[in-house]
């Protein structure tokens, strides 16, 4: 993690719409105090409550039994006898530093309490500076968004899947590649699905070398057992896991690679045979004993899992007009057709292709992937909460809370659901000393909640307040956010 990402981390956003004078700019910052709140502190301890939490300067600088902390002269106190305060969130796979991010995408995420994001990777047409210029104004309090940390662009192989990837056909310019976005000042490497072996293995290699971790999609071309042997941190959307369950494995990766190589553009006839055919074929042929295997092989080699669950089932449901019934569709810009349109799937490049009984597949694989994010869950494999926003049907920040409510679907106990979009990413991005749980000398990254989310963990969407470096969005603020989005969504 780059020194200088910390230091980002450190600095007070000077928030423009809360609605307490002492979090406006140029104004000085008061101490908070938060009186007889019942803290999850995320460490995996029970609830404490009747606790009183003191932020001064943006971290925790005290925190204690109600009435045995002493209240800084001149601070602002509040009332939160029937509230819980726990860490804010982080999406740890999130696509938001682009056009739409300023003004739609980074303040929707925080006005539902998300106060970190990793960004997973933009299109090559946006630049980097670009994309590291909105993070720097978010750390100056220029713009109203998270923390983030963000891979810049995405590698795959001569044959992008995605033509906005980045495409590498040899192992020096995939070395170069990795040392060019170094040098741009990314966090991480994003890997996608088309890498050949020899040019992921350089990637990953590279990186390694050059201090980096590197992260993404496991690649048709490699078994989930090597991408964590060669180091990759975090596999996303379970790529490479339920290939690496099935007794039919050789068999199909091959097949799937001399479909690949067949690939003239078709998106949608990809898809279709990706997700649906190749699939449902790796489905059938699950073996528990193999699986079992494998999840050891990533428990023992601390291989994170990012299965963004909620973004998985946004496919299966692609076809279910209902949607345009939801109403956070006012969040969306409205040249987004490719969410607004009610006709979607005949008009989206991916998905046109799929037929009734293609949906119906996707659907019972979304049944089966919880089983085995479960299964992984109860192996000790370590878990990251995102959800691939902005996708469609996938909303910043309100889809967060979506994916804590499938790990608990999943087979997840509530805290162990809240932990991986709190002390998780914190672990996994070595930020532990400083964010990822309610404690003393901690970054006052802090949601303050109506309800208890350990009762149920779809609380954690009854938000009374966000804190982000100790500055306050109360309600009336975190509404005023949306409004403001919604006025935007329009103009877009």
């Amino acid at each position: 993690m780059h020194s200088r990402i910390l230091l980002g981390l450190l600095i007070p956003i000077l928030w423009l719409m809360s609605s307490d004078r002492s979090a406006q700019p140029g104004a000085e910052a008061k101490a908070l105090v938060l009186e007889h709140v019942t803290v999850i502190d995320a460490t995996g301890a029970p609830p404490k409550p009747d606790m009183m939490v003191v932020i001064v300067a943006g971290r925790i600088s005290d925190i204690g039994k109600s009435g045995s902390v002493q209240v800084p002269q001149g601070a602002q106190t509040m009332n939160a006898r029937t509230k819980f305060l726990i860490p804010g969130l982080w999406d740890m796979h999130a696509h938001v530093l682009n056009d739409k991010g300023p003004d739609i995408l980074l303040p929707m995420l925080v006005a539902n309490g998300v106060t970190g994001a990793r960004e997973m990777g933009n299109d090559n047409d946006v630049p980097i500076e670009a994309m590291d210029r909105m993070r720097k104004e978010i750390e100056q309090g220029k713009l109203i968004g998270p923390h983030i940390v963000m891979a810049g662009h995405i590698i795959d192989g001569p044959k992008p899947v995605l033509p906005s990837n980045v495409s590498v056909s040899t192992e020096a310019q995939a070395r170069e590649t990795v040392i060019a976005l170094k040098k741009s000042g990314v966090d991480f490497i994003k890997v996608y699905t088309a890498l050949p072996r020899n040019l992921y293995f350089a990637i990953a290699e590279e990186a390694n070398r050059q201090g980096l971790p590197f992260v993404g999609h496991v690649p048709i071309a490699v078994t989930a057992e090597e991408a964590s042997d060669a180091g990759q941190k975090s596999f996303e959307h379970m790529t490479g896991v339920i290939d690496s369950c099935s007794t039919r494995e050789t068999e199909l990766r091959r097949a799937l690679l001399e479909r690949y190589e067949k690939f003239n553009g078709s998106t949608s006839e990809l898809v279709r045979f990706l997700f649906v055919i190749y699939q449902q074929q790796l489905l059938d042929s699950y073996d528990e004993k193999k699986a079992g295997a494998l999840f050891e092989h990533l428990r023992k080699n601390g291989t994170w899992q990012c299965p963004t669950l909620v973004a998985l089932r946004s496919v299966a449901f692609f076809d279910d007009r209902s949607f345009v019934n939801d109403l956070r569709l006012k969040y969306a810009p409205r040249s987004w057709t490719f969410w607004t349109d009610p006709n979607r799937q005949q008009t989206n490049d991916f998905f046109k292709d799929l037929t009734a009984e293609d949906f119906a597949n996707e659907k019972r694989a979304v049944q089966k992937r919880l089983q085995i994010v479960g299964a992984m869950h109860r192996a000790g494999v370590k878990f990251l909460a995102g959800t691939d926003t902005a996708v469609p049907s996938v909303y910043p920040g309100f889809s967060l809370h979506e994916e804590l409510a499938l790990f608990v679907k999943a087979g997840m106990p509530p805290m162990e659901a809240l932990q991986s979009a709190t002390l998780n990413p914190a672990v996994f991005l070595n930020l532990q000393d400083t964010l990822g749980t309610v404690e003393k000398g901690k970054i006052a990254d802090l949601l303050l909640l109506d309800a208890n989310p350990l009762e149920n963990i779809n609380n954690t969407r009854q938000i009374n307040a966000v804190f982000v470096n100790g500055r306050l969005l109360d309600r009336k603020a975190l509404d005023n956010v949306l409004a403001q989005v919604e006025a935007a969504a329009r103009k877009n």
